[in-house]
């Protein structure tokens, strides 16, 4: 771009950052956005304020030979803000590019391969982790940011904050959780975090750290491997597997729905394998759940 079309951009770049503020999207959402009206100004090497409909064609034809069709879903929404919140002008995205609706069939674990992934895991934190994840149906960040003031051991609840979609919700608390993240937060004594990052203090730059994302997904991975599990097992497939055991269990679909904290229950019913619905205690089925799991904890030793 000259110097015209750049101070142009400049310009049209924090309108777009300050819309997307206003309209109170989240930092991911800001971030993916802001990047993928970059990558477009730089395709076209021009500010993307007065691109045609052919122009725009172009581009996403590129994109779905070139991208995947996630990719290509961000970059349409990215677009859409653009014109309806900034430029003002109308955006017939279905006359642009219309990705196709693919509803995968995610990968579930049975309740002997999650204790077994647990015990195989040949440190503490991460073993407290991921039956943690699984027992409370939670997402990655939920559970690493997850402190002492949001666990109930009076009502056997967790108070998860700012969630996804930012919401809070409330789940029932297995008593074996409970007990296990006591066993592993005597192993750092934080005053805060049960799962603190880094070495103690557990800050870095005044800023408090927690376990790193990247160590609990790759020693998800290794461990299934380790287990002879030719799933595609990742976090998230905890999430999956407890929703899947309440359901075959007997909890109805709407307890579990609120469980997991989705808006929709279609949303729920995509990843679960339905069964009939049984009237039951679903806090009782719960812990039935988690109890069964047979764990051997490692050893920590203390700081």
């Amino acid at each position: 771009m000259n110097i015209t079309q750049q101070t142009r951009f400049n310009l049209l770049a924090q309108s777009y950052l300050n819309e997307l503020t206003l309209q109170g999207k989240s930092e991911k959402t800001i971030d993916a956005y802001c990047r993928c009206i970059r990558q477009t100004a730089t395709f076209f090497d021009t500010c993307p304020d007065n691109l045609t409909v052919d122009a725009l064609k172009t581009y996403f034809l590129y994109l779905v030979e070139h991208k995947s069709w996630s990719h290509v879903k961000i970059t349409r929404c990215a677009i859409q803000f653009l014109y309806t919140h900034v430029l003002k002008r109308p955006w017939q995205w279905v006359d642009i590019v219309k990705p196709p609706k693919v509803q995968a069939l995610q990968d579930v674990l049975s309740v002997a391969e999650v204790a077994a992934i647990i015990n195989t895991t040949r440190q503490l934190r991460y073993q407290v982790y991921y039956l943690t994840t699984y027992s409370l149906g939670l997402r990655l960040s939920e559970t690493l940011n997850l402190t002492i003031a949001d666990i109930d051991s009076h009502l056997m609840q967790v108070h998860l904050r700012y969630t996804k979609s930012k919401k809070d919700r409330i789940v029932p608390l297995p008593h074996a959780t409970l007990l296990a993240l006591r066993h592993y937060w005597k192993t750092h004594r934080h005053p805060t975090l049960l799962f603190p990052g880094g070495k103690p203090p557990h800050c870095r730059e005044g800023k408090t750290l927690v376990m790193d994302k990247g160590g609990v997904q790759k020693t998800i991975k290794l461990v299934a491997n380790a287990c002879g599990i030719t799933k595609n097992v990742h976090v998230h497939t905890l999430r999956h597997s407890i929703a899947t055991h309440l359901l075959e269990r007997g909890a109805s679909l709407r307890s579990i729905q609120v469980f997991l904290g989705h808006a929709c229950p279609k949303t729920t019913a995509l990843y679960t394998r339905m069964t009939e619905e049984v009237a039951q205690n679903s806090q009782l089925l719960h812990n039935d759940i988690i109890d069964s799991l047979d764990i051997t904890w490692q050893e920590q030793p203390h700081d």
